[in-house]
């Protein structure tokens, strides 16, 4: 059995010490005493001079500075207690002190929820003067989107209380799904063996990638006892995490669940739904892929255990710093501004990438604030999908790095733009391996781009529409049982797979392990949206060539000083256009194709 050996990162670790030196720093407690003692002055100096017809700019543009740079400090000790946390869920001490950390946080966002909710109770007419106010060009944005939010807003007294009981509410939530599913120990007996071994959750998950068909089984086995050991927690999380979704919307008049994800994505509903709408239209060349698949394979049938067995060799391992050489000649080819920034992640210690157990599932970027640095997260096991996942969160990395030359308030995209960089720097990556490889060696590249893709489109509007069923289930009929969860996950996802592949009863129960459905409800649309919107712009890449990635580098460090549809217009992009959309669909629809002729040349 393959060892997730820890050889290929090993003490590829993050570091901190921009933020903080430990959870003891002396650092910490005086960022916090200036910030408390900040916000008192500013709550002192501003309360009530924002509001009113009578509103002057140049006092709106001093209050937002002020509050903007007191957010700033915030941020970094809140950063640096989640990321200490992520790198070690096992640690109780680094649970206690990201908890210390939110719980000191919550007397500063009371004082300070008075801010947005004096701008947002400006009319229409004080709001547009304010944000046409030529000193204030530079927050415009940003007074448009806290406007966005101003029928769902509660009066000061509520959001107070809201506030206060964060931290032992909807947070504490989340923190317990993630101590409980990073510790799990799953079992898992080696087929070739007979001998246990004890995995974490990524190591298993993994293993269902491995070529052999036996192997893959145990790990699933493994991964469906573990989940279902603890599905009482879990099931039980999930629907009191509906419910307070449902009271928060309830009580802010959103009428739908995923409207307020909308609101903050700055995304309309028609054009959340065109696409989501689209993945399901053309959801025929998954299945078209995996009878492919099947016949590659020599099997009677597809089940869950098959989704990810690699096509050729999957022996091979890629030692970091081969995929380091690999990420930054493929960003220098496309922009050697690119390759410089995502290099600094390498060289100044920004990159997490070790296995180790307590360690946190996924990965991610962290963009913590404009005046310190991003950092990267992920477990690196030497695959040729941790190179995408590398180049991936280093895309994320290279957008924050750019983005940060704005102020905090303009710092970050919305979620469905944040995939700008990450899937274009996939992309990039993909050819360099394909330009490299052997026919067969290709068959399995295409079949490993193609299935991430699938997951990242098709798979995660399956997974939105999940989302969707189980919280009006939620709202309309009560809580869900486990069966009901597995009932609507297994029609979801089975249905991208039409009979090319069947998803086994064992396979009911995997929901559970999500995250975002947790921590980010209805976050997954931002990733079909992302990768449709990538693909579409990747091919435009290649027809106008470098003049395309200036143009493409200016947009991300824009970051987020305006809205998508603005952000994108300079790239002639329409957001509700069906053939832009469809423009990325047919990337894969050509994908498969290249897929379909290789085989056939292959297996002549």
């Amino acid at each position: 059995m393959p060892q997730a050996s820890q050889s290929f990162a090993a003490g590829v670790r993050w570091d901190l010490s921009d933020l903080f030196s430990s959870p003891t720093d002396p650092k910490l407690d005086a960022v916090w005493s200036s910030i408390e003692e900040r916000s008192a002055r500013f709550e002192e100096r501003y309360r009530g001079r924002l509001s009113g017809n009578g509103v002057e700019p140049d006092v709106v543009l001093e209050a937002i500075r002020e509050i903007e740079g007191i957010y700033q400090d915030l941020y970094k000790p809140l950063s640096y207690a989640h990321l200490l946390f992520a790198a070690d869920t096992s640690d109780p001490k680094l649970g206690a002190f990201l908890q210390s950390q939110m719980e000191r946080m919550t007397p500063v966002n009371v004082r300070l929820m008075f801010f947005e909710l004096e701008l947002q109770a400006w009319d229409d007419a004080t709001a547009e003067r304010i944000q046409q106010a030529p000193q204030l060009a530079e927050y415009r944005h940003y007074l448009q989107v806290v406007r966005r939010f101003s029928p769902h807003r509660l009066t000061e007294p509520e959001e107070r209380i809201l506030e206060e009981l964060a931290n032992t509410g909807v947070r504490a939530w989340v923190r317990l799904f993630e101590e409980v599913t990073s510790n799990h120990v799953y079992r898992l007996k080696d087929p070739g063996t007979g001998e246990w071994r004890e995995l974490s959750m990524e190591q298993v998950i993994d293993l269902l990638r491995e070529p052999d068909r036996a192997l893959r089984q145990a790990a699933a086995d493994s991964l469906t006892d573990g989940l279902k050991a603890l599905e009482r927690v879990l099931v039980f999380n999930y629907n009191n995490l509906m419910q307070a979704h449902a009271v928060e919307d309830r009580l802010r008049r959103h009428p739908f669940p995923e409207h307020s994800r909308h609101l903050s994505n700055e995304l309309e509903k028609e054009t959340v739904d065109l696409v989501v709408g689209l993945c399901r239209e053309r959801s025929e060349m998954v299945a078209r892929y995996y009878r492919i698949k099947r016949d590659i394979l020599g099997l009677p049938e597809l089940t869950h255990i098959d989704r990810y067995a690699p096509l050729g060799e999957s022996k091979e391992r890629v030692p970091f710093e081969e995929a380091r050489g690999i990420v930054l000649d493929s960003f220098r080819e496309f922009s050697p501004r690119m390759a410089e920034v995502a290099s600094e992640f390498f060289e100044r210690g920004w990159i997490d990438a070790e296995p180790r157990p307590g360690k946190r599932g996924g990965a991610f970027c962290s963009y913590v604030t404009p005046d310190t640095h991003p950092v990267v997260f992920l477990t690196y096991l030497g695959k040729l999908e941790d190179v995408s996942t590398l180049a991936h969160e280093l895309g994320h990395g290279v957008h924050a790095s750019l983005s940060r030359k704005q102020t905090l308030f303009n710092f970050s995209g919305t979620l469905p733009l944040a995939e700008l960089a990450s899937v274009f720097g996939e992309m990039l990556v993909f050819e360099k391996l394909l330009d490299r490889s052997s026919d067969e060696d290709r068959l399995a590249l295409y079949a490993s781009k193609i299935e991430g893709s699938f997951a990242t489109v098709f798979r995660q509007a399956a997974m939105f529409r999940f989302e969707q069923r189980c919280h009006r289930h939620r709202r309309e009929k009560g809580e869900l049982t486990a069966a009901e969860f597995a009932e609507i996950w297994q029609e979801e996802m089975q249905s991208m797979f039409g009979d090319s592949l069947v998803l086994g009863e064992q396979h009911g129960c995997w929901w559970s392990y999500v995250s975002h459905f947790v921590a980010s409800p209805f976050y997954v649309y931002a990733y079909s949206f992302g990768e449709l919107l990538v693909l579409s712009l990747f091919e435009r890449s290649r027809r106008e060539g470098p003049a395309f990635a200036e143009k493409y580098l200016q947009l991300l460090e824009k970051g987020g000083s305006q809205s998508p549809a603005e952000l994108l217009r300079p790239l002639e992009v329409d957001l509700n256009d069906p053939a832009f959309w469809n423009g990325g669909l047919d990337v894969l629809e050509r994908t498969v194709r290249a897929f379909e002729t290789l085989w056939s040349r292959v297996k002549a």
